[in-house]
């Protein structure tokens, strides 16, 4: 595992409930910035690269690069990418969720992972140090159990 790459950057829509938000526990983490949208801090973000849908898939290849994820629902996550389309799109390999999603009004699209199952998955895709990530995670053990064919030996 590597951790020489830039901190991972959060996007966070303001409508987005801290209470319910799955990554609110990597806050104070030095390997993690929050920003509030639509403001963006003081870091740069240059060479990093986005998730989202649609782009090629992460890789190792992209290890050394910093990350930036958009945290919200999909419809508002939606909204947010167009603030960050300078930043080259990395889409995630296929991850299964253990969220239990209940949305009356929209449906997810297929592979939608919860924000810190993402994070996950990506930090474990660039080799990154993955401890402690999801100890406050609700559903980690069923997320681990669905995704154990991702792991690394």
């Amino acid at each position: 595992m590597t951790d020489s790459s830039p901190p991972t950057v959060i996007v966070i829509h303001p409508r987005e409930k801290r209470s319910k938000c799955s990554v609110e526990p990597l806050r104070g983490k030095d390997e993690f910035i929050f920003w509030k949208f639509p403001d963006r801090g003081s870091e740069s973000i240059k060479g990093y690269v986005r998730l989202g849908l649609g782009g090629p898939e992460l890789s190792a290849e992209d290890a050394s690069r910093g990350l930036l994820v958009i945290d919200g629902t999909w419809r508002l996550a939606q909204k947010m990418e167009p603030f960050f389309q300078e930043l080259p799109v990395r889409t995630l390999p296929a991850w299964q969720t253990a969220y239990p999603r209940v949305s009356k009004v929209f449906e997810d699209p297929t592979g939608g992972l919860a924000t810190i199952e993402a994070i996950f998955a990506a930090h474990t895709i660039l080799r990154k140090d993955t401890t402690g990530l999801l100890d406050s995670y609700y559903w980690a053990e069923s997320f681990l159990e669905l995704n154990r064919q991702q792991m690394p030996v």
